[in-house]
C-alpha cells in the first residue's frame, strides 16, 4: 500500500481519493478543537496558504482519542475550524489514530515514520507527518514541534 492508494471521507462526507495528491507534498496532522495545541491550526493554515501554489497540501484528521478533546460532530468541527482559524485546507471525518480501530492511513504513517525510540503509537493531538511528492513519508513531528520546524523541512524538498 502506498499513500496515494488511500481514500477517506472529507468532513462533508464526500470520499477523497489520495491519488489526487500524487506529486504533492503533504503535511498530515491529527487535530482536535479543545486541545492546548489547537492554536497550531493558525500556523497550519498560514503554511497551507503560503505553499499551496508550490504543491503543498495540509490534511487535517480530527481525533477524539486524546483527552476527548474533539467531541464535536463533523459539522461542529467544520464550523469551529472556519470561524476560529479560517481553515481552508482539507479536513476529514473524525478517525482513530491508535488501537484496533485506527485508520489504515495512520497505521501506514506510523509504520513508515516511527516516533521516539521506535514507538509506533501517536502520543497526542497535532502529531504531524511530512510526505514528499513521491508519497514517501519523510518525517514525524510531535505535538510540541512548531509548524516553522516543518516549514524548514518543506523548503528542503520543494
Amino acid at each position: 500500500m502506498e499513500i496515494h492508494n488511500f481514500e477517506l471521507n472529507a468532513l462533508s462526507g464526500e470520499p477523497v481519493n489520495f491519488s489526487k495528491y500524487n506529486g504533492k507534498i503533504l503535511v498530515i496532522v491529527n487535530v482536535a478543537s479543545k486541545c492546548g495545541f489547537t492554536p497550531q491550526y493558525k500556523d497550519l493554515e498560514e503554511l497551507h496558504k503560503k505553499y499551496r501554489d508550490q504543491g503543498v497540501e495540509v490534511l487535517g484528521f480530527p481525533c477524539n482519542q486524546f483527552g476527548k478533546q474533539e467531541p464535536g460532530s463533523h459539522q461542529e468541527i467544520q464550523e469551529f475550524c472556519e470561524l476560529n482559524y479560517g481553515v481552508s485546507f482539507q479536513m476529514f471525518e473524525k478517525i482513530d489514530v491508535n488501537g484496533a480501530n485506527a485508520s489504515p492511513l495512520y497505521d501506514y504513517l506510523k509504520n513508515s515514520a516511527p516516533g521516539l525510540l521506535g514507538s509506533k503509537s501517536i502520543k497526542w493531538n497535532f502529531t504531524k507527518f511530512l510526505v514528499d511528492r513521491s508519497g514517501t513519508v519523510i518525517k514525524r513531528f510531535g505535538s510540541n514541534d512548531s509548524v516553522a520546524k516543518i516549514e524548514k523541512e518543506i523548503k528542503k524538498i520543494l
